[in-house]
C-alpha cells in the first residue's frame, strides 16, 4: 500500500477528533537543516513532511540561468536527509519550488539527485514530478487578449519580451499536487510553487476545511522563522478541523500570539488577504491562542474560492556580462564631491572607450554608508566618516566588462575634485584584481498574474517508479 493510500486510510471517514500532523523540514532545503530539530519532528511521526526549496528572492540570475543557489553538497545533504526521514516514516514527502526557481533545469537536477540518493541509501517509492514551465504561445495569447495583470510597475510583456526569456515559470497551487497525490505518488517534486500548496494539498486531499488548512500552510512553510526568536528549526503543525497549532522542534524558539500574527505581514502587501491561484485566504477574523509558552493556536481564517484561476508568472531574460569594482573612501572631501565624481568617470570612460567597446554598455555606482541600500528623502547633515562604492558594470563581453572596469578604476582613482591635497589616489581597495567579473546578468523580464481556465495543462504531473 501507498504512503498516500494508508493516509487515505487513516483518515477516513468522519475526520472529528483526528489531527493531521505536518512537518516542514526546511523553508528553502539547500541550506543545511539543523538536524536534532528534524530528528525530533521525524520522532513525533507527523503524517507528511513538506519541504519548500526555493523562491524569488535570489533575484533573477538563477532562474534565467537554470543554476542553483545552493552548493551541491548541501543540496545534496538536505535532500537525503527528508527523503530518509519520509521513507522511514512511509509517509508522503511534498518538496515545492525544486532547485532554487523551479525552472525545468532546476527540476531536472534536483530529480537526478534525488535518484541518485535513492539509489546509494536503496530507497524504493513512486516518485511524481510536476513541470512549471510555461508555454510562450500560451503566455502571448494571455497577453493580447488582456488577461495579464501586472505586479508594480513592470509593463504587460511584449511577444518578443515573451520570447526572450530563457525561462519562464508560473506558480502551480494545490491543484498540481493535488493530482499527485491521487497518483498516489510517495514522494513529489515540483517546479515553482506556491510554498502554500506543498502543505495544504494533503489537508485538501483528506477533506479538511481550505481556511484552517492554508493559513497552516501559510505559516509553516517558512519552519521557525514565526517564532522568537526565529531560526530555521522544523515547524510541527497540528491541523485540528476547524484549528490548528504550532510548535518549533527546537525549544528553544517559541511560537506566541504576537510572532504568529505578526508573520502574517511575511511577503504580502495585505496581511488579511493571501491570493492563491485556486482562491484566496482572508485572515481578518482570525484568533490567536497561546496554549503554553512554546505553542499556539489558530483558529478562523475563511477560504474564498477564486471566481477565475490565475497563475502568477517570472520570466528572466538575460542582459549582458557582469562585474563589479570594489573600493572604499574616506576622504570627506571626496564624499562630499562623489555625486559629482561618479558622473565624471563614467563621462570620461565613454570618451576613451568609444570605438573599443560597444557603447550600449551600463556603470552604476553605490555608495554603502551614505545610499546605497536606500534612496534618503535628503542628504545627512554630516557626511559619513567612510562609505564603500561598489561599481557595477553589464557589457555584451566579460572581455568589455573588464575593459570597463579596468579603466573605471584608474580614472576613479585619480580623479580631481575640489579640496583634493594627495594626488596619489582616492580609493582603498580591500584586495587585487579590485574588478570581479561576476558573468550573466539577468533580469526580470515577466512578473505578471495571468488568468487561465485549465491549470491541469499547465501543471502535468509525470509518475516513476524509483
Amino acid at each position: 500500500m501507498s504512503a498516500v493510500a494508508k493516509l487515505q486510510d487513516k483518515f477516513s471517514g468522519d475526520l472529528a477528533g483526528k489531527s493531521l500532523k505536518a512537518l516542514s523540514a526546511s523553508g528553502q532545503l539547500g541550506y543545511g537543516l539543523p538536524e536534532a530539530a528534524l530528528r525530533e519532528g521525524v520522532e513525533r511521526s507527523p503524517d507528511f513532511i513538506g519541504c519548500d526549496m526555493g523562491s524569488v528572492d535570489p533575484g533573477p540570475y538563477y532562474l534565467g540561468s537554470g543554476e542553483l543557489a545552493t552548493a551541491d553538497a548541501m543540496t545534496r545533504h538536505d535532500l537525503r536527509e527528508v527523503l530518509n526521514g519520509a521513507r522511514k516514516l512511509d509517509v508522503p514527502l511534498l518538496l515545492g519550488t525544486a532547485g532554487t526557481a523551479g525552472a525545468k533545469p532546476h527540476l531536472e537536477k534536483t530529480l537526478r539527485i534525488i535518484r541518485e540518493i535513492a539509489r546509494e541509501d536503496g530507497l524504493k517509492f513512486r516518485l511524481a514530478s510536476i513541470t512549471a514551465d510555461m508555454p510562450k504561445d500560451a503566455v502571448k495569447a494571455a497577453a493580447n487578449a488582456g488577461r495579464m495583470q501586472t505586479l508594480g510597475t513592470m509593463p504587460v510583456p511584449s511577444d518578443s519580451d515573451i520570447d526572450a526569456t530563457t525561462n519562464l515559470v508560473g506558480q502551480m497551487g494545490t491543484d498540481a499536487f493535488r493530482r499527485a497525490l491521487d497518483a498516489e505518488a510517495d514522494v513529489i517534486v515540483a517546479g515553482r510553487a506556491c510554498d502554500t500548496a506543498i502543505f495544504s494539498s494533503v489537508p485538501a486531499m483528506l477533506g479538511y476545511p481550505m481556511g484552517p488548512a492554508m493559513h497552516m500552510a501559510k505559516i509553516i512553510e517558512c519552519t521557525s522563522i514565526c517564532c522568537t526568536p526565529g531560526g530555521r528549526d522544523a515547524m510541527l503543525g497540528t491541523l485540528e478541523g476547524d484549528s490548528f497549532t504550532l510548535e518549533s522542534m527546537n525549544p528553544v524558539r517559541h511560537a506566541t500570539p504576537l510572532s504568529v500574527a505578526a508573520h502574517g505581514l511575511y511577503e504580502q502587501a495585505d496581511p488579511f488577504s493571501v491570493r492563491e491561484p485556486e482562491g484566496a485566504l482572508h485572515l481578518n477574523d482570525v484568533e490567536y491562542e497561546a496554549i503554553d509558552d512554546h505553542r499556539v493556536r489558530a483558529r478562523g481564517a475563511r477560504w474564498e474560492p477564486a471566481t477565475q484561476l490565475s497563475v502568477k508568472l517570472e520570466g528572466a531574460t538575460y542582459v549582458g556580462e557582469r562585474g563589479v569594482l570594489l573600493a572604499g573612501a574616506c576622504d570627506p572631501n571626496f564624499i562630499a564631491a562623489i555625486d559629482d565624481i561618479t558622473p565624471g568617470v563614467e563621462k570620461t570612460v565613454r570618451e576613451l572607450l568609444a570605438g573599443t567597446v560597444s557603447d550600449d554598455f551600463t556603470l552604476t555606482f553605490r555608495v554603502y554608508g551614505r545610499d546605497g541600500v536606500s534612496l534618503w528623502p535628503t542628504p545627512p547633515d554630516s557626511p559619513p566618516h567612510e562609505v564603500f562604492i561598489m561599481g557595477e558594470c553589464i557589457a555584451a563581453t566579460a572581455e568589455e566588462t573588464k575593459t570597463i572596469l579596468t579603466t573605471c578604476k584608474q580614472y576613479f582613482l585619480h580623479y580631481g575634485f575640489p579640496g583634493r591635497l594627495s594626488t596619489a589616489g582616492n580609493l582603498a581597495f580591500p584586495f587585487t584584481p579590485p574588478e570581479v567579473i561576476t558573468g550573466p546578468a539577468y533580469r526580470f523580464s515577466v512578473y505578471h498574474v495571468m488568468e487561465t481556465d485549465d491549470l491541469e495543462s499547465l501543471f502535468p504531473v509525470t509518475i516513476e517508479e524509483v
